[in-house]
């Protein structure tokens, strides 16, 4: 017994030994991977890849053993740029017992991955979303999406009229704002804050996310930092490929399907002054406004705005 204890005792000291000397950005990516697949499996969300032809995609899905997920409504959970699936583990773990839910890495984000010839424009994006539910021979959907995913949304209710059940966009991109962003005068200037050079920036950069973002450890940031560094220029081709193209501000009274447009107000990258273009043009819309809240609700808050979008939700039933 006392040689057990001993080489138990032995062993979590080559451990630790070893994490001391691990790399910041080693531990950071080792603890964040970890964390992303233990809370995915909490959440009774499983990782698949599904080959839609011009890629294979990545996606979250409710546990594949519950026989019932066909039968219920579908939510489809569109992340921002540069962000991916992940963004959305805490918001989405309060829709899986009744929905069936899709959060899939769109094309040049997170294990989808990125490649040179690929198409990163509006159309483009939302149309191989489409062959993301052919292929789960899901018909119809609740789409609900941040930043770019809030306007690939807009573009999926107005060119798969059909298709969607509701749209709900949450700070999306998409129409000019009345007032510039911190982001926008950032831009004017020749600078995009997306273009990660170094944990200084990084640490900029991330301070725009969120009014309050949940606190992490410094290693974890020094990963994800690293992470930006090295996609930059990848980042820079989609942003270039999406930014301020297919802009919707004339076309909002094509989109017919019932709309939540959530807004935190202290949103430095995509301005709240931004509702009034969105009331102006679409038709059928509710309006909910956080108060001390930055750019993503459904991560700064993830228990409140799923409160509220379910209540959402229930109204169209």
């Amino acid at each position: 017994m006392m040689k057990k204890i001993l080489f138990s005792l032995s062993s979590l000291l080559i451990v630790y030994v070893a994490i001391i000397f691990i790399a910041p950005v080693q531990l950071g990516r080792f603890t964040y991977n970890s964390a992303v697949t233990i809370e995915s499996s909490l959440y009774g969300l499983d990782e698949q890849f599904i080959d839609i032809g011009e890629m294979k995609m990545s996606y979250y899905q409710n546990d594949l053993s519950h026989e019932s997920l066909q039968d219920r409504p579908t939510i489809l959970m569109l992340h921002g740029f540069s962000s991916d699936k992940v963004v959305w583990l805490r918001f989405a773990r309060h829709f899986t017992d009744k929905y069936n839910v899709i959060i899939p890495d769109m094309a040049g984000h997170g294990k989808t991955g990125f490649k040179k010839n690929w198409d990163y424009k509006a159309e483009a994006q939302v149309n191989r979303l489409v062959e993301l539910l052919d292929k789960l021979n899901i018909k119809k959907v609740h789409v609900i999406g941040n930043s770019m995913g809030g306007f690939f949304s807009a573009h999926f209710a107005m060119s798969y009229p059909t298709k969607i059940l509701s749209a709900t966009l949450v700070d999306p991109a998409g129409v000019v704002a009345p007032e510039l962003s911190d982001m926008d005068k950032m831009l004017v200037e020749g600078k995009n804050p997306f273009a990660i050079n170094n944990r200084e920036e990084f640490d900029a950069f991330y301070a725009m996310t969120m009014n309050s973002p949940p606190w992490l450890p410094d290693y974890v940031f020094d990963f994800v930092s690293d992470k930006y560094q090295k996609q930059q220029s990848d980042l820079m081709q989609i942003f270039t490929d999406f930014h301020d193209q297919d802009m919707l501000d004339s076309s909002l009274d094509k989109i017919k399907a019932p709309v939540l447009l959530m807004w935190g107000d202290k949103d430095r990258l995509l301005d709240v002054s931004s509702v009034a273009v969105w009331q102006a043009g679409v038709g059928d819309l509710k309006v909910k406004i956080w108060q001390g809240i930055g750019h993503m609700p459904m991560f700064e808050i993830p228990t409140e705005s799923a409160e509220y979008y379910q209540q959402f939700l229930n109204q169209l039933n």
